[in-house]
């Protein structure tokens, strides 16, 4: 028992994101291999008499006074799962990644939130009601709540666990644009170039980088045609010493550069740090969630 949790809200990354054109429904079919950083926002929880939420850290002031953020809604599912109008619960969002950023901030918030409530309130409720209940905030709630390795399908709601995938070192890049994911889709409608299609696995762990290379993010030329200056920030990656990788994450903005070791992503890291950009060193795999 506990009367207070800190657990974190792991940056997603897509490793190859394969987008094939919109259905008739709306929604795009899609492949990506999805993997979870060592940072991300903090979210923690305290009992207290009634709900509330605080939004706090570098990146708050967009979201402070949003009545639809995404945490409140995964919530109030709950709640209504429950049957009851008020979560006894104080929920604190220390929110240290960048908005609109292609790293699945929101969802991972929503999802560490399902799950903080699930431990600090005690209410024994499974792995699957809880995914079920993180869809309700969209179709990446489920691999967001789960924050480990997978092959996702569908319209990202279909998830396959790919616990083989080794720890992948890597330096996140955002140079402080956001790329929202609605005018990205729209750049992609506009002329599709993609399709929702698995690769053969690779080899084996020495061949992951590799074979990573040879895929896509469907998404990236979409997102440069809406927010050109991406660009620089994927052409300065790629010059970074011993970088094998570069690529942009989701709908973008923020690139992502994988190394063979920490030493050369921590390198990365210092010689990328300029003004007006986020820049953080990380380990892509399944973090540890619960802090404290």
């Amino acid at each position: 028992m506990t009367d207070t949790l800190t657990l974190l809200a792991p940056a997603k990354v897509n490793l190859y994101l394969h987008v094939a054109p919109v259905r008739d429904d709306g929604y795009h079919p899609l492949d990506s291999l999805v993997a979870f950083a060592d940072i991300g926002d903090r979210m923690t929880f305290e009992k207290a008499d009634s709900f509330s939420f605080e939004i706090t850290g570098p990146f708050s002031q967009t979201l402070n006074g949003e009545g639809d953020n995404l945490v409140v809604r995964a919530l109030l599912a709950l709640a209504n799962h429950l049957g009851v109008e008020d979560l006894p619960m104080a929920v604190t969002l220390d929110k240290r990644l960048p908005i609109a950023s292609g790293l699945g901030g929101g969802s991972s918030d929503a999802g560490a939130a399902l799950r903080g409530a699930n431990i600090l309130l005690e209410l024994g409720l499974s792995d699957q009601v809880l995914e079920g209940l993180a869809q309700t905030i969209g179709a990446d709630g489920p691999m967001c709540y789960r924050a480990r390795p997978a092959y996702a399908s569908g319209v990202g709601e279909v998830l396959e666990d790919a616990d083989d995938l080794p720890p992948l070192h890597a330096v996140l890049l955002n140079p402080g644009l956001p790329s929202p994911t609605g005018a990205v889709y729209r750049a992609y409608d506009a002329a599709p170039a993609g399709d929702a299609q698995r690769p053969a696995p690779y080899a084996d762990p020495a061949a992951l980088i590799g074979w990573l290379a040879a895929q896509r993010n469907d998404l990236q030329a979409p997102a440069l045609s809406v927010t050109p200056d991406i660009a620089e920030a994927l052409e300065t990656m790629a010059l970074v010493p011993n970088c094998r990788l570069v690529r942009m994450s989701g709908s973008g903005a923020t690139v992502f550069g994988l190394f063979d070791n920490a030493g050369d992503a921590l390198q990365a890291a210092m010689i990328l740090d300029r003004p007006g950009w986020w820049v953080r060193p990380a380990v892509l795999g399944a973090p540890e969630l619960r802090l404290a």
